[in-house]
């Protein structure tokens, strides 16, 4: 199945009608991954979907859109992961950070080891046990 196909059975999936510029879609997410973070890509491309749908997918407004969204990608400056606050002072938001989990305090839940996290259920131990045997 190639992405023409992908994009035939979504459509279809979704009950949806119309004529594509995966192009131009692709393009858009490209920058947006690029240049802003690999997450944007994907919350970038709906909202060119939603921007779209509100002028009932006009090609030609639907261009004029992912150019000022490719526009705004390509002009980002800003560090991944750092917040203006309303002092003007940056500092890191933690909440967007996929690749550590929250911080764990053993006094607040002695059952939790920080440096394994929790402890998973016994019967799922036994699944796993079973599995690595």
């Amino acid at each position: 199945m190639n992405l023409h196909d992908w994009i035939d059975e979504l459509c279809d999936a979704l009950d949806v009608e119309i004529d594509l510029d995966e192009a131009l879609v692709l393009d858009v997410a490209r920058d947006a991954a690029t240049n802003v973070d690999k997450a944007a890509a994907p919350i970038t491309a709906f909202l060119l979907g939603y921007a779209a749908a509100r002028s009932e997918a006009d090609p030609e407004e639907t261009e004029r859109l992912a150019s000022a969204a490719s526009d705004l990608a390509l002009r980002w400056d800003k560090e991944a992961d750092v917040v203006e606050t309303e002092d003007g002072v940056p500092e890191i938001d933690a909440g967007t950070d996929t690749e550590a989990g929250p911080e764990i305090d053993p006094e607040i839940d002695p059952e939790i080891d920080p440096e394994i996290g929790p402890e998973i259920g016994p019967e799922i131990d036994d699944d796993l046990e079973a599995a690595e045997a």
